[in-house]
């Protein structure tokens, strides 16, 4: 059944500055600026004093789960540009002592169960990736790029075929986004 005209309304939080480019969504923050593509055509994008307004005329179930869904990935603009996405990781070395640097956009692993060779992984664009004793901190104004970055470095110490309840030496996401994992 089709609506006929369907809206989703956002709040433009205070020190944040929204400018909407034909389908360009782009928000700037105290942390930085990101921007978005909306990519359906049957969406309209407005943006009227301190609200962003999603709507779609004749919305069928699918454009109403894509206006959701793009409503979603504003409110995480929303939240990078002005606090940034945290996502932290830590180190387990159980058998052999792991040694975790960061240098020139790579994060390199050395002796990671005992290999001869390091592990090696570029670091995407602009995401700071810090080392804090067995932790990890990876942070960006997108919550897509610190996440993509902070699961490269997790698969990057992957070992398929073993048991990890007993073979536990790797680089494990703990929290994402502030949320703890357990």
């Amino acid at each position: 059944m089709k609506v006929d005209i369907l809206e989703k309304k956002l709040g433009i939080p205070q020190g944040i500055e929204v400018q909407i480019d034909g389908r360009i969504v782009t928000v700037k923050g105290q942390k930085g600026a990101v921007n978005r593509e909306i990519k359906n055509p049957k969406l309209d994008l407005k943006k009227i004093e301190k609200e962003v307004i999603l709507s779609a005329k004749k919305a069928t179930k699918r454009e109403k789960k894509e206006i959701f869904t793009y409503a979603s990935h504003i409110k995480n603009m929303f939240k990078g540009a002005k606090e940034g996405h945290e996502y932290q990781l830590k180190i387990c070395s159980g058998h052999f002592p792991m040694n975790v640097s960061v240098s020139d956009n790579e994060l390199i692993i050395k002796n990671f169960i005992g290999e001869k060779y390091p592990r090696k992984i570029k670091i995407k664009d602009d995401v700071s990736v810090k080392i804090e004793g067995d932790k990890i901190i990876v942070e960006h104004v997108s919550k897509e790029l610190a996440g993509q970055t902070a699961a490269d470095i997790e698969l990057l110490t992957r070992r398929p075929g073993f048991d990890t309840r007993i073979f536990q030496d790797g680089i494990y996401i703990i929290k994402k986004d502030g949320k703890d994992i357990a």
